[in-house]
């Protein structure tokens, strides 16, 4: 396989089915998963994967009380298409997927859903948190992982010829490992070698999203070119929101389309709803972070795709953009959200 220079992508946004102008983006959502599987090695090795999933009973296992392993995992390219083609329906055109190392990525698969719907798909790399990596990653070097991401970008992904478009998501997890401090250190190398931008996956602690921009910070990284995902799971205070701000990263709410309180994942947290979300993005815009605000939905449960009952990938376009101007958003704040913040970073540098 031919490897592409930092010349070649320089300027250029690269998808699933090759360099593309950035100006051909157009609307994007910044973290999706079109082909997963995040379920941890433990549920994933278990006999029992639970019911088969309906929508009749899609509302329970959303809720998060009924354990259904199976609701994890989305390996259906077919699928894929029908969910991603909503999408462009909605008024949808791009979409970044980072299923990395650990998540049972297809970039080939991926290739296939950009055909048949014509969706910009930007596919990431790299290495999701610690306990869904590889044992082998273990007794990995900083350069090693600095050296296997640049190639996924330059070269190709996963033992294909599709190239990583992003960095990330790069997993990290409260308390921080030593693995995933490594493979942060190859992402940052990466991110310098190649001018991709990186997106992090912080742990669900309050005080992570600020240890990770002070560790890219000492390691030379690219704030402005970090996105730090999962804020609206993460961070709830003013304070913390605008010190992250203030680091010059690109603040994500991703899981728009959530609109239970109750988080599963960490149950001694509130989640905000989408009118929520809005509230702390415009209080970020009016202190003059409107460049650094991305948003997206993170689907990775089935449950949360249309044909099983849920939103799609459609839901910020139907939904979110009505509400959005009902809030008193101007077309530009829209656009600088969805359209220019991901041009720019999905542009290299």
């Amino acid at each position: 396989m031919s490897r592409l220079t930092r010349d070649d992508l320089r300027g250029k946004a690269q998808t699933v089915r090759g360099v593309v102008e950035p100006g051909r983006l157009g609307r994007t959502l910044m973290h999706e998963h079109l082909i997963w599987d995040i379920r941890p090695p433990a549920l994933a090795a278990a006999e029992d994967q639970g019911p088969e999933i309906t929508r009749c009973n899609c509302w329970p296992i959303n809720y998060g009380r009924v354990k259904v392993p199976r609701n994890f995992i989305s390996q259906s390219i077919e699928l894929a298409t029908a969910e991603v083609g909503d999408m462009v329906a909605a008024g949808g055109e791009t979409v970044v997927e980072l299923s990395s190392g650990g998540l049972r990525p297809d970039p080939e698969g991926l290739a296939q859903v950009s055909e048949s719907t014509g969706a910009h798909i930007v596919m990431g790399c790299g290495h999701y948190v610690d306990e869904h990596q590889d044992d082998a990653n273990r007794d990995r070097t900083v350069d090693d992982f600095a050296t296997e991401m640049i190639d996924q970008v330059q070269v190709g992904a996963w033992g294909t010829d599709v190239r990583a478009g992003i960095i990330g998501e790069i997993g990290c997890q409260s308390l921080w490992t030593d693995l995933e401090k490594r493979v942060m250190q190859g992402a940052l190398i990466a991110q310098a070698e190649t001018g991709a931008a990186l997106n992090v996956h912080p742990g669900r602690d309050a005080e992570q999203p600020q240890e990770v921009m002070d560790f890219i910070a000492e390691h030379s990284g690219d704030a402005s070119r970090t996105v730090i995902s999962h804020i609206d799971r993460t961070i709830f205070d003013h304070d913390r929101l605008f010190r992250l701000a203030d680091t010059g990263c690109v603040i994500e709410f991703d899981l728009f389309g959530q609109e239970s309180s109750y988080y599963p994942w960490n149950p001694a947290i509130d989640m905000p709803n989408d009118a929520i979300r809005l509230r702390l993005m415009r209080d970020l815009i009016e202190r003059g972070h409107l460049d650094q605000i991305a948003i997206s939905h993170d689907i990775c449960y089935v449950t949360r795709l249309r044909r099983y009952g849920g939103h799609g990938y459609g839901h910020i376009f139907e939904n979110t953009v009505p509400l959005m101007r009902e809030r008193d958003f101007t077309e530009d704040e829209i656009d600088a959200i969805l359209v220019e913040t991901p041009k720019r970073l999905l542009a290299f540098v």
